[in-house]
Order: C-alpha cells, then sequence, then structure tokens
C-alpha cells in the first residue's frame, strides 16, 4: 500500500489511474456494445430473446441472409456512390479553401471561421436546412440553377431516384467542408516557407511548387484527412433521416442507414447487427490506414 501512495505522489501511478479510466470507459461504452453486437450477428434473435446473450447459434446464415436480400447490391452500390462522392466534394473543396485563405489576405481569418458554422452544427439541423434548400417546387439551389441558365424545370432532387443520392452527397459535402479545411490549412502551415522561397527563386511556377513542395510534404496530413473522411462518411445517419430516409425504393439508402431499418423499422435485430458489423470491417480498415498514415508523422 504505501508503494502504491508514492506511486501516487511520483505521478506515475496517477497517470496510471487516468490511462486505466479511460481504458474502462471505453470498455462499456464501446468495446462489450460491440461484442455484444457481433455475436448477434452470428446469432438467432427475435422480441423475445433481445434481452438474453445466449441465443440459437445461426453460424453464417444470417451473412448469406443480407447478401440474398433483394436490396443488397443497391445499397451496397448507393454507400460506394455516398462514400466516393462525399469524400472526393469534401476533400477538393476543402483542400481548395485551405490554400484559398492561406494567402492572408484581410478578413482571411474571420471568413474561415464562418466556415467553421456547418462543423459544429448537428447532423437533423443540416439536414434540415438542406431539406429547404432541395426542395423541389421553392427550394434555393432550383432557383439558383434556374437563374443561371443550367435548368429549364425543376428537379425534385429529394424524390427523384436520379438524384436522390446526390441530395444527400451534397448536404454531407457541406457538412464535412470545414472540418476537411480546417486539417487541411494546419498541414499548409507546417510547411517552411522557405521551401517556397528557394523554389520561387529557381523559376518554379505556382502549379509546380504545389506539385514538387504542398503535396509531398502534405503526405502524412492527407492521409489522415481521407482515412477520418473515410469514418465519417460510413458513420453519417443523420441526414437520411432528414432528407430522403432511404427512399425512393432504396435509390439513396445507405448501409449505415439501411441497418437501422433492419433493426428498429422491420424489428430483424440479427440482420441489422450483420450489416453494422460489415460496416464495422470498413471502419476498422480505414482506422488502420489512419494509423499509418500517422506514424512517420508522431514519430518525426
Amino acid at each position: 500500500m504505501a508503494k502504491f501512495f508514492n506511486s501516487l505522489r511520483d505521478g506515475v501511478g496517477f497517470d496510471l489511474i487516468l490511462v486505466g479510466a479511460a481504458m474502462l470507459f471505453l470498455l462499456a461504452l464501446a468495446g462489450l456494445p460491440l461484442v455484444y453486437n457481433v455475436l448477434m450477428s452470428f446469432q438467432q434473435v427475435d422480441m423475445f430473446t433481445l434481452g438474453q446473450l445466449i441465443r440459437p447459434f445461426a453460424g453464417f446464415t444470417n451473412y448469406a441472409a443480407v447478401v440474398a436480400q433483394p436490396e443488397f447490391w443497391l445499397v451496397t452500390r448507393n454507400t460506394l456512390i455516398f462514400v466516393v462522392g462525399s469524400m472526393t466534394g469534401q476533400f477538393v473543396l476543402g483542400f481548395a479553401l485551405a490554400l484559398f485563405f492561406a494567402q492572408k489576405f484581410p478578413g482571411a481569418a474571420t471568413i474561415r471561421g464562418l466556415f467553421l458554422v456547418s462543423w459544429v452544427m448537428p447532423g437533423l439541423v443540416v439536414g434540415a436546412i438542406w431539406s429547404w434548400i432541395l426542395a423541389g417546387d421553392f427550394g434555393v439551389l432550383n432557383s439558383v440553377l434556374r437563374g443561371l441558365g443550367i435548368i429549364q424545370s425543376n428537379i425534385f432532387w429529394k424524390s427523384d431516384p436520379s438524384f436522390s443520392i446526390w441530395a444527400v452527397i451534397i448536404a454531407n459535402i457541406w457538412l464535412g467542408l470545414a472540418f476537411n479545411m480546417l486539417l487541411l490549412s494546419v498541414g499548409l502551415a507546417a510547411i517552411p516557407r522557405d521551401l517556397y522561397e528557394a523554389a520561387e527563386l529557381d523559376g518554379a511556377n505556382a502549379w509546380q511548387r504545389f506539385w514538387t513542395i504542398t503535396l509531398p510534404m502534405m503526405r502524412s496530413t492527407i492521409g489522415a484527412v481521407l482515412s477520418l473522411g473515410l469514418i465519417g462518411t460510413l458513420q453519417q445517419f443523420d441526414l437520411f433521416p432528414a432528407l430522403t430516409e432511404g427512399g425512393p425504393a432504396n435509390t439513396s439508402n445507405v448501409a449505415g442507414y439501411w441497418s437501422w431499418q433492419l433493426s428498429f423499422q422491420l424489428y430483424d435485430f440479427a440482420k441489422g447487427a450483420t450489416v453494422s458489423v460489415m460496416m464495422f470491417v470498413l471502419v476498422l480498415f480505414a482506422s488502420i490506414l489512419y494509423v499509418r498514415s500517422t506514424r512517420h508523422e508522431v514519430r518525426g
């Protein structure tokens, strides 16, 4: 006991207590539900056995049943389109804004701060705002596109099967744009200005400086941004009930929202858990990429 109190006075034991408390918190609120969810994907689950831990073993029956669902490949395609479209838009626009605000013109900090509004807003609020913007009959986006002469008649973004998934993608790009811009701005600020000055003296133009200095120096930051973007996009849920509810006819449905529908609308908890486990594998893969992309940066 004396050694324990001595370790607390030395600081080592206190550090262990803090780490142990954090680990217990993660185990209770993340680890145990994850294990329970994985177990449920291999069991036969209904409303009467939901509260039990030991249930009839189903093997890979639930996984085969999910793949055999008629909407599985449509949801998979939508998920791929949603992830690629969202990540591409967030990264390209975020990088462009980061480069723009790196010029340090008057008012840059204030304008950049305004972009952070989208990042701190709840997803349901963002969904409600974009529901008005994307409204087919009185939406702002249709008015702007008609004024520019791009479209001749209104587009019903949320109810047209050809545009419904893109409605959610547009809203998600706006939601994650500030996060990408912020991380990429930090990466740009860490690049020594001497490199740009030396390259400019050697006659390198703006594109050559970007290709030979900016991109190589930001490799770790870009890897982290893309990995976190993949994780955040796969976890996106709030925009779907606020905009399209996965419709019409599952044309805007993705894996995360489909898992919720299976569990809490159709009460097929085993299949819902199975879909979420499939998504967890993808998130785990993205997490590994994130750790690998930041390893060099952490080691310095």
